[in-house]
């Protein structure tokens, strides 16, 4: 700290160890909500950040089995970026996160990256295009097909299409943006355009919303699903849920691949 005639400012290094101090901060303000949830009701306590499919599908039973256990959880939701920067913060204790397969976030030394599943990227189309025929539609036939993209340029399904795109030789051509997948099938049943959507978004309708749901052909497109904590959390109620979301991943990766689900 400077103090000059103006009052006090941070120094170069102050400014610099400022957005590490408010993170422990905020993680003893998570140690004090913690005790004062120990010493009022006997229970403790869990905050969790998700991203929206994995929140609707994944964390319902889990959090139940935490609740049967004592454990009061409180759930924030958000896409990718919201998410990450609530862990690195020290806000939440536990969240769900994705990535490309084999280039997991980096969160850095202090936190635990746990794989749960990994979810196929299927294309969507409308039911009426002429390539909704075929049982896996070659990425290569799509060149001239605009696509829904993720609202944000770091979404790294959006980053998977562009270069498994550029392998074929073309770029992908956006003509809108959005991370609701609800109005992502609205969109493309019209005709207006094609998308990528993650398996887990899937609601088994969406044949009746005149959309035709199918495997890209020759390219293994897929975003890894993992839950992400506080290194010193692990051995507490967010290591519990992990091993809760273990548990449900596991389950929905057999009704994959037994045609269930």
């Amino acid at each position: 700290m400077h103090r000059g005639p103006r009052g006090a400012r941070l120094t170069e290094v102050g400014r610099s160890v400022l957005p590490h101090m408010e993170a422990v901060l905020s993680r003893v303000g998570l140690m004090e909500q913690e005790a004062s949830a120990l010493v009022e009701h006997g229970a403790m306590s869990l905050r969790v950040a998700t991203f929206p499919t994995a929140g609707a599908l994944l964390l319902p039973s889990a959090v139940r089995q935490l609740a049967g256990q004592g454990v009061k959880v409180s759930i924030v939701e958000g896409e990718l970026p919201s998410v990450v920067d609530a862990l690195r913060a020290g806000s939440v204790h536990i969240a769900l996160v994705y990535s490309q397969p084999g280039d997991p976030l980096d969160l850095g030394e202090g936190f635990v990256l746990r794989p749960l599943l990994e979810a196929p990227l299927l294309l969507a189309l409308p039911a009426g295009h002429h390539l909704a025929a075929l049982d896996s539609v070659p990425l290569d036939r799509l060149r001239d097909e605009g696509w829904i993209m993720g609202a944000s340029d770091w979404d790294p399904c959006d980053r998977m299409l562009s270069r498994a795109c550029a392998q074929r030789g073309f770029e992908p051509v956006r003509v809108m943006r959005t991370d609701d997948y609800a109005i992502l099938k609205g969109f493309v049943a019209t005709g207006l355009a094609a998308a990528l959507i993650p398996r887990l978004a899937l609601t088994g309708y969406e044949s009746e919303l005149d959309l035709a749901i199918r495997p890209v052909d020759g390219s293994v497109l897929a975003r890894q699903v993992s839950v992400a904590m506080l290194r010193s959390t692990v051995s507490g109620p967010a290591g519990k849920l992990c091993e809760e979301l273990e548990v449900r991943a596991q389950r929905i990766v057999a009704t994959w691949h037994n045609g269930t689900g």
